[in-house]
């Protein structure tokens, strides 16, 4: 029988998982995804999703493809699963999609926000960086916008990497402060592994005066990792839009 191919958009909430991908002796969010479609369709069934978030980073918006023999019905198939994984997954569609499309090699562009909090909130402890001080947002955006005059970003990729390519098209990368809540978000065709939040600490020392923004350029212009400051905290980052070509979808 023909095998058939689904993506499978989904959230979760990253703060007691140790990051997407399988890893021996310890609890990721592929394999409680898998463990439950396996169960559903009664045979072992591997995905792959369009991205490997590190630990304790959340997902609003992501994607994972697997194939099966089956003709899924999307309503039955998304009630049984959602029924099976704990409270911090949460599987929203199910899309039947060309034989060859790949949930991670065919997203064009994905989007992240960093949620940070300027006062003390008990309730924000795991999806959110809580920031001492009033850091300056324009000049936080004054130094964002550097971004987007540049690809090369190795300054903010983690050193041990097996990544020889260090381009990225930043499409977008902003600040927005709404009360005591500071948004960051960015939009890239790709992102190298811990980018985003070696970005945000960075930029988070230019609006707390530690740097300025041409400081923040050097250290872009320098491609050493070491020159960029400490990463902001998992917590506050999340996935939250991946964007595919029309298509790939039946």
């Amino acid at each position: 029988m023909e095998m058939k191919r689904y993506f499978l958009e989904l959230a979760y909430k990253g703060s007691d998982f140790h990051g997407w991908q399988i890893q021996a002796n310890a609890y990721s969010v592929q394999e409680e995804i898998e463990k439950a479609i396996s169960l559903v369709l009664g045979k072992a069934t591997p995905i792959v999703g369009s991205g490997r978030t590190d630990t304790g980073v959340h997902a609003s918006q992501t994607f994972a493809h697997f194939d099966t023999e089956a003709e899924l019905d999307k309503s039955s198939f998304l009630k049984k699963i959602n029924g099976i994984v704990g409270k911090d997954i949460a599987f929203y569609d199910l899309l039947p999609v060309k034989s060859d499309a790949h949930a991670r090699f065919n997203a064009l562009e994905r989007e992240y926000l960093y949620r940070c909090t300027l006062r003390k909130n008990p309730f924000e402890n795991d999806r959110s960086w809580q920031i001492f001080g009033n850091p300056e947002v324009h000049l936080m955006n004054k130094a964002a916008e550097i971004l987007m005059e540049y690809e090369d970003f190795q300054c903010f990729s983690k050193v041990k990497t097996s990544v020889n390519n260090f381009r990225c098209e930043i499409k977008q990368a902003f600040w927005e402060q709404n009360g005591a809540e500071l948004l960051f978000h960015i939009t890239a065709n790709r992102f190298l592994r811990g980018m985003v939040r070696a970005i945000v600490g960075t930029l988070m020392e230019v609006g707390l005066g530690k740097i300025t923004p041409e400081d923040f350029r050097s250290i872009i212009e320098s491609k050493n990792r070491k020159k960029a400051k400490s990463s902001a905290p998992a917590q506050g980052l999340f996935l939250c839009r991946v964007n595919y070509p029309d298509k790939i979808f039946i």
